[in-house]
């Protein structure tokens, strides 16, 4: 697939975010309905899985099956099992703005972003050109053991976002939305992060949620467009998915992980959609299985 349209699988979600294939269905956060859903791989049987009074974001589960879940405006991650529902860590005086994305490693390492700053009011004060001519605070990734202490903090974080972990477990590539690339780290032997680069410089594509494929190729909603990018490392675009609405995520699931999933809405801006229904989830068969966490 070069150029492709995605169809409507999905409706009535208000903003859907992290989707993960997870047993044989797909796991997804909304925002505004404060809850974790998953779905049967055609779209049907919506189930709650989680309620999230402080607004869901990123999911990712450990190897004892437990989940985590970020707690978005109180900066928690959750873990869940059958016993219920506790803190696993509280990254406040981390975080410049709200929690966000996360994903965890086979070893148990979990890596959180956040926005950085309060993106929607920055915009409604200067708009798109003013944050481009006067770029907003950066922030820290925050990477927490397997015990959910702090190991490390990774500051000067452009709006860290959506990352994958490739399937040797060796490196880290996560986006960095206000800086429209895709950056890379080693993984250490400990979960830590060094040798910080850039993966793929991009032309004003606002990298967010992501997923990796067998070719060693990123696909990447940018949340500024209804487009889904393949891309290759050193920025080259492989393949334009375009969507009904805005792309804000995307995962490659179904039995063989072949079907990318696309969450949609018509913005992102809390102001506008909070109250409404419009979010989708959108899909389209590709050639080349996903791989990696998530």
């Amino acid at each position: 697939m070069t150029d492709a349209n995605t169809t409507v699988l999905h409706r009535g979600l208000s903003f859907g975010e992290s989707p993960r294939w997870h047993e044989g269905r797909l796991w997804f956060s909304d925002f505004y309905r404060h809850a974790v859903y998953s779905l049967a791989a055609d779209g049907t049987d919506e189930r709650l899985e989680l309620e999230v009074a402080g607004q869901p974001s990123g999911l990712d589960w450990r190897r004892d099956g437990d989940l985590l879940c970020v707690s978005m405006t109180d900066h928690q991650l959750l873990r869940v099992n059958q016993a219920g529902v506790t803190t696993y860590c509280d990254i406040s005086e981390h975080c410049g703005f709200w929690a966000n994305d996360l994903v965890v490693s086979s070893s148990d390492i979990a890596y959180v972003g956040n926005f950085g700053f309060d993106l929607d009011t920055m915009l409604a004060e200067v708009g798109v050109a003013g944050m481009l001519a006067s770029p907003p605070p950066t922030t820290n990734l925050v990477v927490l053991d397997a015990h959910g202490e702090v190991l490390q903090l990774v500051d000067e974080m452009a709006f860290p976002n959506g990352a994958v972990i490739t399937p040797d477990g060796t490196t880290l590539i996560i986006g960095e939305t206000m800086a429209f690339r895709l950056s890379a780290f080693d993984i250490n032997p400990d979960g830590t992060l060094s040798n910080r680069r850039i993966w793929a410089q991009l032309d004003f594509v606002a990298t967010d949620g992501m997923c990796l494929d067998a070719d060693g190729q990123i696909w990447v909603a940018n949340a500024i467009t209804n487009q889904c990018l393949r891309v290759r490392e050193g920025g080259e675009i492989t393949a334009t998915l375009t969507t009904s609405q805005t792309a804000f995520a995307c995962m490659l699931g179904g039995d063989d992980r072949r079907t990318l999933y696309v969450m949609t809405a018509p913005s992102s801006n809390r102001f506008e959609i909070a109250s409404e229904r419009l979010g989708t989830i959108e899909i389209a068969r590709v050639a080349t299985p996903g791989v990696g966490r998530p």
